[in-house]
């Protein structure tokens, strides 16, 4: 279930809009200049590679390259296994992500399984999208958002990149992502 909340950024009480429409989502983030799109799910191994992820999608995938000008594409996944190191690594990875920053890319991204919510920061305003197995998100450069795995992340993501540096996070030092629900929270 994809879902769109809205709330003031001074607020997180008060929703001022909740919707699990696509055709609604994507309008809504339309008028922010924020991408959203439905493809049709292909399944994918438990742990797959990028080669595999990107030879599912790759009709999905070379559109949006050619689109938007992308240069490194690439497929990750978080699965989740009952090994201290993992939780820990999971722990960190979902820390990091937490904290709100901007990229001077766009951050294209695609779940291919799984869910993760994006956190946008726009406009006094805060607007959680929880992005399952189907959606890509395109997030403009210089964007402030944060993002929530979950305490147990279990996804499988597409990556678009303008160039081979990958994810570099401009972080802002606002402890605002600490008053929203969170990933677990939205999806209980």
């Amino acid at each position: 279930m994809t879902l769109l909340t809205v709330w003031p950024d001074s607020d997180p009480a008060t929703v001022l809009t909740r919707t699990e429409d696509p055709e609604e989502i994507a309008g809504e983030l339309k008028q922010l200049g924020v991408r959203f799109e439905r493809w049709p799910v292909v399944e994918v191994s438990a742990e797959p590679s990028s080669e595999e992820v990107l030879d599912a999608y790759r009709a999905h995938v070379d559109r949006v390259i050619s689109s938007e000008g992308y240069v490194y594409v690439d497929a990750l996944h978080m699965t989740p296994t009952d090994t201290p190191e993992w939780t820990e690594m999971a722990a960190q990875a979902r820390l990091k992500f937490l904290a709100e920053h901007t990229h001077d890319d766009d951050e294209d991204r695609f779940f291919a399984r799984g869910s993760g919510v994006f956190y946008l920061h726009i406009n006094e305003k805060v607007y959680g999208i929880l992005c399952t197995a189907g959606d890509l998100l395109s997030v403009p450069a210089n964007t402030t958002h944060w993002f929530d795995m979950g305490s147990r992340p279990d996804y499988v993501a597409v990556r678009f990149f303008h160039d081979d540096d990958g994810w570099v996070g401009n972080f802002t030092g606002s402890p605002i992502a600490r008053n929203f629900p969170t990933f677990d929270e939205l999806t209980a």
